[in-house]
């Protein structure tokens, strides 16, 4: 078994980073064999069950409200609309659904209490559920668990120094609160970032860190490369190379060698060899499916023949923490409190979000 350690400091993981990149693949790859069966990975499926109308203003995202994209925005789906998908997902080999709304955080009310019925639901068809759903309380958290939730999923992006330039509608330590708040139940935790955002290597490596000495560590890191969208303030920046995303990959394999690395946005700019050294080097998850909430993703029959060239199997529910219990919700015990809590608000100006809100308004 690796050592897992929560003390790492951001040089040693640029020092790991940097290493000639057959010693890179080589330390990975071990670690990776040590910890992981090398050829499962985890085909998940990312279902946008409410899309646009974000009050945010995340630098990268275009379902941020003040942003104009073609990104075209839904009301939250049915209940028997997301068991439709779920089932879908499932025949085609996915072992996990993960439910995405644009929320800035969860509300109590109507609407969370529909999620809950859909976490309930795809729970009892013996999938693996995940929700990212923005900022949650303790309690919402709670109620989440009892209604089967297997992981959480709340990134934190980036840096917390680089943050600061992607976001100014929410801060830093938000999403580690949430992540605490989820880590006070049962519920595994989902997080990770995206490269690619016009950061340095040592937002990279602070990212890491951040993530890395969370104790426990993550169960689930996913790993973004940025999809630039038109109408965003990122929508100028130039794709990520595959050996960023390969030395990536591979280096957060050695720091969190018990974690979940999943390969997620910017497969559709990956070939084949591309996503195979990233497999290599320690990615053991993919998002199928023909969109990643709004940005596009290889065809799932696609990825089944990448799989079946590469000779990889799809990993089976549960395979890392047992099924969750779900609790019906007559039988709660936490209930809809009502919350109103206050998330932060830093309200600082990013210039390139500030140019973007100005150049949508000019377009409608």
């Amino acid at each position: 078994m690796s050592e897992v350690r929560h003390n790492w400091s951001k040089q040693e993981i640029l020092d790991i980073y940097n290493k000639p990149l057959m010693d890179l693949l080589y330390e990975a790859a071990t670690i990776h064999r040590q910890e992981h069966d090398p050829n499962t990975v985890q085909v998940s499926t990312l279902l946008s069950i409410k899309t646009g109308g974000c009050p945010e203003d995340c630098g990268y995202c275009p379902q941020a409200a003040r942003y104009h994209t073609d990104v075209e925005g839904n009301d939250l789906m049915s209940v028997q609309q997301v068991k439709a998908q779920a089932l879908r997902a499932k025949s085609s080999g996915s072992s996990r659904v993960c439910m995405g709304a644009a929320w800035r955080n969860v509300k109590d009310g109507p609407e969370f209490d529909q999620v809950l019925e859909m976490v309930r639901t795809i729970n009892k068809l013996d999938m693996e559920v995940c929700c990212t759903l923005g900022m949650i309380t303790e309690n919402q958290a709670q109620r989440l668990a009892e209604a089967g939730l297997y992981a959480y999923n709340h990134n934190l992006d980036t840096s917390e120094d680089y943050y600061k330039d992607v976001i100014s509608t929410r801060a830093f330590e938000d999403r580690l609160d949430t992540i605490e708040n989820v880590r006070k139940t049962n519920v595994t935790v989902c997080s990770g970032g995206i490269i690619g955002m016009g950061e340095a290597l040592e937002d990279r490596a602070g990212m890491l860190v951040a993530l890395s000495t969370l104790s426990p560590q993550p169960e689930s890191v996913p790993i973004n490369a940025l999809v630039a969208v038109e109408g965003t303030p990122m929508e100028d920046i130039e794709p990520v190379s595959i050996w960023d995303m390969v030395r990536m990959v591979a280096t957060t394999r050695i720091v969190m060698p018990n974690t979940q690395v999943r390969l997620s946005a910017g497969r559709t700019q990956m070939s084949r060899e591309g996503q195979a050294m990233c497999f290599f080097a320690g990615a053991n998850s993919i998002f199928a499916g023909d969109k990643l909430l709004t940005t596009p993703n290889p065809d799932v029959n696609e990825d089944m023949e990448m799989f079946k060239m590469l000779g990889l199997n799809p990993q089976k529910p549960f395979t890392k923490v047992s099924q969750p219990k779900t609790v019906e919700a007559q039988d709660s015990e936490y209930q809809n409190l009502g919350e109103k809590p206050k998330w932060t608000r830093p309200g600082h100006k990013i210039e390139r979000n500030e140019a973007a809100k100005e150049k949508a308004k000019l377009s409608k």
